[in-house]
């Protein structure tokens, strides 16, 4: 018997993990257009030490030992494959599109790839250390950790994190955002809750300015750090029939994670697809053990229609965990709140970076 293709563009958290889950099941092809895998955890970390640079950025060329890495952008998808900015058609029995999302620079890298990620970093860095008073607009988990970090390793700055919403976290149990709010402020972080930022004049990379508020206030800033969501990379996806994009242009799937039912053998997972999970890798995680088992019974001749259907965490039950530094934060751990020691275990102190080194195959 011939062994099924599978097709899997997207080198993020899904696509780089599922790739080498698969590839002892069929013949498996991760395309990913960047050279490295960029872990975004530490990149919020990076931009007040940028040393760790060179342990976010991990080349892809450990991760697979039988399967195929292409790197290359992928043009379109269809039933039979996906065919690569140029022209070359790479035919797959399944496809998994794991395109994930963007988010404001030096987070994650544009289109200048990870020699311009590196540069963004050391431009940002080296005006971070020039500013005295320092904003954030956006307490989503990107923010709010990036004002522990700046507060842990840059105590003398004036920092400001500006929310929309009346607290900290209002998806989930009350307890982790009266958590954080008082672990900030006791930083010298000043919370201004309930405004909204009025005038930001970039939404994609820190620029200095003065920012008005909904509330009628007004703050200047040496340096306003744009911090307000990721917009999922939904291309590829968005032109397919019957496809529907939601808010942060996800796109919603059914209950097998498919995007479109004219093409049954294509699935979206991670922070593109809207299947009912929040764009955190941890509320993703759910996703991957779902993909791999199905598409070992794709494989083995079963029939979709006979597997169980994707269960997405109910919501406000994903697990999150939020550092303010190496030592300090709070997680919502399902059953409960996670204070400064379990998050420093579990995410603060190591960002998880060595999970993934050795996911990769490097020290």
């Amino acid at each position: 018997m011939m062994s099924k293709r599978i097709a899997i563009v997207g080198g993020g958290y899904i696509g780089a993990e599922l790739a080498k889950s698969l590839e002892e099941t069929g013949d498996v092809i991760l395309i990913e257009p960047r050279s490295h895998f960029v872990h975004a955890p530490a990149m919020i970390r990076a931009v007040v030490e940028p040393a760790l640079l060179d342990q976010a950025l991990i080349p892809y060329d450990g991760l697979l030992k039988r399967g195929k890495i292409i790197q290359a952008c992928a043009e379109s998808i269809d039933s039979t494959g996906v065919t690569l900015e140029g022209g070359e058609k790479i035919s797959a029995d399944y496809v998994v599109v794991a395109t994930g999302s963007s988010n404001a620079t030096p987070f994650k890298p544009t289109e200048k790839g990870i020699e311009g990620l590196r540069a963004d970093n050391a431009r940002i860095h080296a005006m971070l250390r020039a500013a005295n008073n320092v904003v954030i607009v956006g307490a989503g988990a990107v923010g709010t950790e990036l004002a522990g970090e700046i507060a842990h390793f840059m105590p003398e700055k004036k920092l400001t994190l500006i929310s929309d919403q009346p607290s900290l976290f209002p998806d989930m149990p009350p307890k982790l955002g009266r958590g954080l709010e008082a672990k900030l402020r006791a930083a010298g972080v000043t919370l201004v809750l309930g405004a909204r930022a009025e005038n930001l004049e970039n939404f994609v990379t820190p620029y200095a300015g003065t920012l008005k508020l909904s509330n009628g206030a007004e703050i200047g800033a040496d340096l306003i750090f744009p911090a307000i969501g990721s917009r999922a990379a939904s291309k590829l996806l968005e032109n397919l029939p019957g496809v529907v994009k939601s808010s942060s242009n996800r796109i919603k799937t059914d209950e097998w994670m498919r995007p479109s039912r004219s093409l049954p053998n294509v699935f979206a997972a991670g922070d593109v697809a809207d299947a009912g999970d929040a764009m955190t890798i941890v509320a993703a995680s759910r996703q991957l053990p779902w993909l791999k088992k199905t598409l070992m019974s794709l494989v083995a001749g079963k029939k979709l229609e006979e597997q169980k259907p994707y269960k997405p965490w109910a919501e406000g039950k994903a697990p999150i965990l939020i550092p303010l530094g190496p030592s300090k934060g709070s997680s919502f751990l399902v059953l409960f709140i996670a204070g400064n020691l379990l998050t420093r275990m579990m995410k603060g102190k190591d960002l998880f970076i060595s999970k993934y080194r050795k996911l990769f195959g490097q020290s």
